[in-house]
């Protein structure tokens, strides 16, 4: 994921620099286009990322108590 959102953000730097280059309109609004699409698959990606740990440890809490206190569990 780490590598998905690095290439979003450079696809966003490359797309923001060649608008500033760019002669005709409407390849300028294109480009501007295709960066604030990658800019919000980056944030996406850091949303996801951020709320990961969290889901993980509230699943942890949530699963302990049907653990047993290292018990087994058994089966009929």
């Amino acid at each position: 994921m780490d590598r998905e959102l690095r290439e979003f953000r450079r696809l966003e730097r490359v797309c923001l620099e060649q608008a500033v280059l760019e002669t005709f309109d409407l390849a300028r609004i294109g480009l501007l286009k295709v960066a604030n699409d990658c800019r919000m698959a980056a944030e996406a990606l850091e949303a996801r990322s951020a709320a990961q740990p969290g889901a993980l440890a509230a699943l942890v809490q949530a699963l302990r108590p049907s653990w047993g206190g290292g018990r087994a569990v058994s089966r009929p």
